[in-house]
């Protein structure tokens, strides 16, 4: 059948000094882990995730995954500043890949705004696509665009990492998937 690996993200800007940031990773239903709000490290759920990737892959997703989330929380705090947002707001993620039966693959990346849709990642060339115009969209939008080092990190990170973990993750829990 298909299989969906999604990472969902709710981060919740108190003010221009605190953001609240809470992270779960899944597989179809299963919760894998999630992410420890405080030193942004992952906690695993299921005892046959870690053994599904080498130390080495671990290390790098979570390094990753705080870069990203420098990043993300930079630019929502300054874009915050420059259009005049109220605090507090929260921004919603869900990002992931599916794998069809016939192995073709699609990944995907959905941001929300105070709970309506803002921005959809066109992954294939790493651009954001608006879901509403507005100043702050806008804003975001054009920033990760003109970082190349974020296009290339997210072109992997959709396009060749989450779908070939996603295979070891389904080899390793293929008996929990099972079970479902």
């Amino acid at each position: 059948g298909t299989f969906t690996l999604r990472l969902l993200q709710t981060s919740t800007f108190q003010n221009t000094s605190f953001v609240d940031t809470e992270g779960l990773g899944l597989l179809e239903d299963i919760k894998l882990g999630s992410l420890d709000k405080h030193t942004w490290t992952i906690h695993l759920y299921q005892p046959w995730v870690r053994p599904a990737l080498p130390r080495s892959e671990w290390d790098t997703i979570e390094d990753m995954i705080k870069i990203y989330l420098r990043k993300f929380n930079h630019w929502f705090k300054d874009h915050a500043m420059q259009t005049d947002v109220t605090y507090p707001f929260v921004v919603q993620c869900i990002a992931g890949c599916e794998i069809f039966p016939n192995r073709t693959s699609r990944a995907f990346a959905y941001v929300g705004y105070n709970g309506q849709d803002f921005l959809s990642l066109n992954v294939g060339n790493a651009t954001w696509l608006l879901s509403q115009d507005t100043n702050l969209s806008r804003y975001v939008q054009a920033d990760p665009q003109n970082d190349s080092t974020f296009s290339e990190l997210v072109e992997v990170l959709f396009n060749d990492t989450c779908v070939d973990d996603m295979k070891m993750l389904l080899h390793y829990g293929k008996a929990a998937l099972e079970r479902q």
